[in-house]
């Protein structure tokens, strides 16, 4: 009987493995996956958010990619990172979620969405291209089993105050 759980077990994990589409997988599995966001990866680490963003949702994630953190001033992924800056953290990367599940059709008539963390973030739509604050969304719709990434170039700052 252990035999056939054990064997029963394999076959569900190795399925899993190979068969898995990215809806299968939560957000942050989907992001990891993906391999262009280690440094946002980092950063909800840092934050605390990491259980958060499995939890389950839905959470449209407005995703910068290492190069969109790559553009911020020297030192200063490193210096969000530190645990002093954890708040300040925080705030920035839950500007970057939006509660419930907003597809790329359901932007066409918004022109603001409001974040976790209270503050809104600007919806620019232009033709094809859309606009969130001053980050292009670069691809959209990357299904997760807890809702949506869309990919940006810029990592996008909340207003003070």
């Amino acid at each position: 009987m252990k035999l056939k759980t054990a064997i029963l077990a394999a076959t569900i994990g190795l399925a899993g493995i190979q068969g898995a589409s990215a809806a299968e997988k939560d957000i942050i599995d989907t992001a990891v996956e993906a391999g262009q966001f280690k440094t946002l990866a980092a950063a909800l680490d840092a934050a605390g958010l990491v259980t958060t963003l499995k939890g389950a949702g839905p959470f449209t994630v407005f995703a910068p990619t290492d190069e969109a953190f790559a553009k911020l001033p020297a030192g200063a992924v490193e210096g969000l990172l530190k645990p002093e800056n954890k708040q300040k953290l925080t705030e920035i990367l839950t500007y970057h979620v939006v509660p419930g599940k907003v597809m790329a059709a359901d932007v066409a008539g918004l022109d603001e969405a409001k974040t976790v963390n209270g503050k809104a973030i600007d919806i620019t739509v232009d033709g094809q291209s859309v606009k969130v604050n001053d980050a292009s969304v670069i691809k959209a719709d990357i299904a997760a089993s807890n809702g949506v990434i869309h990919v940006i170039d810029t990592v996008i700052m909340p207003p003070e105050g």
